[in-house]
């Protein structure tokens, strides 16, 4: 799990809710329902059911925290390429992968594909896979615009139910609520919740696009033959200054 996501998360949360007095005063039903199922509805409508459901399901990525560190990666892909070195392409079938992109480019070093297949294949992969990614984060972009904009239209519409019941003082303090409470609910929905994942999002399809390139050079080094031993310092460019110090002694 992604702690950094879930401790953001509760804490705005949990701050908003601090600063209510009462906060059972703060649910409305009817602003609920224009800002959270209007807004749904909306991005809905701008976007295909497939895309919309994918987006959903890409958004349990701001919960989790499967990317491989690529120190990690390259400690692998540099064991792979010694027992390549060693005892062939074969020798590889059969490793534990777990990172789904490394063991399908690992298969395709125990099929004998050549480097131009391997190269245009794992390419392709890292673009889908990207655009997936991206498509996820631009729907929840939008859905972080929309809601804000549905808070507007449910306080234009709780203050013309206010000002076309003036003479009915009982009618003007749910009237109020509405009108207020929709902006509130529209503000929190995009900025506290939408507009954080579809960063999220984002940040972690650049993350991921980058070890899938280090995966994509390392896997045509083995291909190529080369020599395990200088490896480590050729992916050593995908690291950060500070990674890559404390990974020089061992290199």
């Amino acid at each position: 799990m992604d702690i950094a996501t879930i401790l953001g998360l509760l804490a705005a949360f949990g701050l908003i809710f601090a600063a209510m007095d009462d906060p059972a005063a703060f649910v409305d039903t009817a602003s609920l329902l224009i800002v959270v199922a209007g807004s749904t509805s909306v991005v809905l409508y701008r976007s295909s059911l497939g895309e919309f459901l994918g987006a959903i399901a890409v958004a349990g990525k701001t919960f989790k925290n499967k990317l491989d560190p690529p120190e990690k990666l390259i400690e692998q892909i540099v064991e792979l390429a010694t027992l390549a070195r060693k005892d062939g392409m074969i020798a590889l079938e059969g490793q534990e992968i777990a990172n789904p992109f490394l063991a399908k480019a690992v298969a395709m070093l125990v099929d004998g594909a050549d480097e131009a297949i391997i190269k245009s294949s794992l390419e392709r992969e890292k673009s889908v896979t990207r655009a997936r990614h991206a498509m996820g984060a631009k729907i929840f972009s939008a859905w972080g615009e929309i809601a804000p904009a549905m808070g507007m239209i449910g306080t234009l519409v709780g203050l013309v139910q206010m000002l076309g019941n003036m003479s009915d003082p009982k009618s003007i303090g749910p009237a109020m609520a509405v009108a207020l409470l929709t902006t509130m609910y529209g503000a929190i929905l995009a900025n506290v919740v939408m507009l954080p994942m579809a960063m999220k999002l984002e940040n972690q399809a650049d993350l991921e696009e980058s070890n899938n390139e280090l995966i994509i050079e390392g896997i045509l080094f083995i291909q190529s033959g080369g020599n395990p031993r200088v490896l480590s310092d050729f992916l050593a460019a995908f690291l950060s200054p500070k990674i890559r110090a404390k990974m020089a002694p061992a290199s």
